[in-house]
């Protein structure tokens, strides 16, 4: 066998051509666009079909002493509160380029394609209840979030896009682990280049611990973003 190499030289043509690419579009973008979301919600995937995605970024979020909140200032309040704070979230989420799956109760479930869009939208999303609260002159509303990037398995649950894996599990149980206003994330997470370069641009530097997760065998290393 004999091998010929070959070096070419490219030139302005060429580049002029390459840069007119449009940019492509990939199921993971597709998936986690809220506006494909909320037009196509049921039908991204039929119920029996299960989509491997190699890697997705979960965010979770839940209102500390929220069973408190209406307690203190009754339903309609309580509720009024509730639902500004989602409608805060949504849009944050959108504008990072991610979509709120779910909500459950006072949290949220949310994907990102890649785990600075994540961490991005939760540095605004304490902020936002930064701001809220302060308009209200008052500490109700404060978010607990957690973190996490992996594989997961998308299917369709209840009508609507859902994921499903270890992933999932992991993300909800680092946000169970936060406390007020606290964001918490896992290695792949904070180890991602993007990510470094947003938090060192925010001037934040990640707190290492070593944490047990319910559910979860060994302990996990996870970071608190001050």
């Amino acid at each position: 066998m004999r091998v010929l190499p070959g070096v070419w030289i490219a030139g302005e043509t060429l580049h002029s051509l390459l840069g007119k690419r449009k940019p492509f579009l990939t199921a993971k973008r597709l998936l986690t666009n809220q506006t494909f979301r909320d037009v196509y919600g049921t039908e991204t995937l039929d119920v029996d079909q299960r989509l491997n995605i190699t890697s997705l970024t979960f965010l979770f979020t839940d209102l500390k002493g929220s069973t408190a909140l209406y307690e203190r200032v009754g339903d309609l309040v309580a509720y009024d509160l509730v639902r500004a704070h989602f409608h805060v979230l949504t849009e944050i989420v959108a504008s990072e380029a991610g979509a709120v799956v779910k909500t459950i109760g006072d949290a949220v479930m949310a994907t990102f394609p890649t785990p600075d869009r994540a961490v991005g939208a939760a540095l605004r999303m304490r902020e936002a209840m930064r701001n809220l609260n302060e308009e209200r002159k008052s500490a109700d509303l404060l978010l607990k979030i957690g973190i996490h990037e992996g594989p997961c398995l998308a299917v369709t649950l209840n009508d609507r896009q859902d994921y499903f894996g270890q992933t999932v599990n992991i993300a909800a149980r680092v946000q169970n682990l936060a406390v007020s206003r606290s964001i918490f994330a896992t290695g792949p997470v904070i180890e991602d280049p993007q990510t470094s370069i947003l938090l060192e641009t925010s001037r934040l530097k990640p707190v290492a611990k070593r944490a047990a997760l319910r559910g979860i065998a060994d302990e996990m290393m996870v970071y608190e973003i001050p």
